[in-house]
């Protein structure tokens, strides 16, 4: 009696033979094209993308000495460089917490003694300082940017010793809202970095001045990330377009405010006060005109101007009010004649 032999079945598995080919060119083998910057496999004929998002498996490399490859470093490890601060910035820190040794500690004494560490630490810790402050106050990242390049120009300045650096970093967070365009007035700072308002005016001018004659020294040329540093004055326009969004005010009346602040500069009202003030007077002389339903204790609320003078500085503007007022509002029926009359 004969047995027949058990029937082999075909195994099953993953088949690990794949060629990946281009449907379009339907050339084998193909000519494909690894594009590892995009993460993209294309095909070498045609352009098709085959695969994206691939995984790039080459080799990490990191050299501790550019003179072993003759100035060719392949290293694509460590963190990014901060143009803000000087040398390497590839550091070790020995540690020193709680539960360090005694071995750890001393050597922790013996690094935060190293003269050739001291200024980039100083600089970190202020920068660390500078960043906290402005995220405190949703300052874009230009502002902060700037504010930290001013700080790294005067802080070990001679004319600033015996100013706390509190003052100097809020100094420098003013300057750097002007450079990007977006000024605050002194009482923001203040409100921002506790540093009394008279302090930042004070330290503020220090620091321009110090700017100005670094400037000259060095025949004109302060880089300020490829640009200038622009130190013009807080333009009352723009506190008006601020002030006006903080009030809650339309787009319209915002908008026929700084036509009304631009008529000043030519007019000549108001000339020799605050930018703060004359924003804030605007403000309440456009709220008037355009018949609209705002206090005079809740713009000097917001911009931190006195009633007193807001008032003051009305009656001048009142005086030319046909000079400020255009006159196609007046024609559109949006401001009455009798404002003007």
């Amino acid at each position: 009696m004969s047995t027949a032999a058990p029937e082999r079945r075909n195994p099953r598995g993953v088949n690990l033979n794949v060629t990946l080919s281009c449907p379009e060119c339907k050339v084998f083998p193909p000519e494909l094209i690894e594009r590892h910057a995009e993460g993209d496999i294309v095909c070498g004929l045609c352009g098709l993308v085959l695969c994206s998002r691939i995984i790039d498996n080459r080799s990490e490399w990191r050299t501790f000495n550019n003179d072993d490859q003759k100035g060719d470093d392949p290293s694509r490890v460590g963190e990014a460089t901060n143009s803000i601060l000087d040398g390497d910035q590839l550091n070790t820190v020995i540690s020193a917490g709680i539960d360090a040794t005694r071995t750890a500690r001393d050597l922790n004494r013996t690094q935060s003694k190293s003269f050739a560490d001291k200024r980039s630490h100083t600089l970190q810790a202020a920068f660390s300082k500078i960043t906290q402050m402005c995220d405190g106050y949703q300052l874009p990242k230009v502002v902060q940017d700037g504010a930290k390049e001013v700080y790294k120009l005067v802080y070990d300045d001679p004319s600033l010793k015996g100013k706390s650096q509190e003052s100097i970093m809020a100094g420098a967070i003013f300057l750097g809202c002007r450079k990007a365009s977006v000024p605050r007035s002194f009482k923001e700072i203040w409100a921002l970095t506790n540093v009394p308002r008279k302090e930042i005016g004070r330290v503020f001018k220090q620091i321009n001045n110090i700017i100005q004659r670094k400037n000259e020294e060095q025949g004109g040329i302060i880089t300020y990330q490829n640009d200038s540093i622009n130190t013009r004055h807080t333009n009352p326009e723009d506190l008006v377009g601020r002030f006006c969004s903080h009030l809650g005010l339309s787009p319209q009346i915002a908008s026929s405010a700084q036509t009304i602040a631009k008529n000043l500069k030519t007019v000549g009202v108001l000339e020799g006060r605050s930018p703060t003030t004359i924003a804030a007077t605007v403000i309440y002389f456009t709220s008037v005109a355009f018949d609209q339903n705002l206090t005079l204790a809740k713009i000097s609320e917001k911009t931190g101007v006195s009633e007193g003078t807001i008032k003051s500085s009305y009656k001048l503007m009142h005086a030319e009010r046909s000079k400020l007022i255009d006159p196609s509002w007046i024609e559109s029926g949006k401001v009455s004649a009798s404002k003007v009359e």
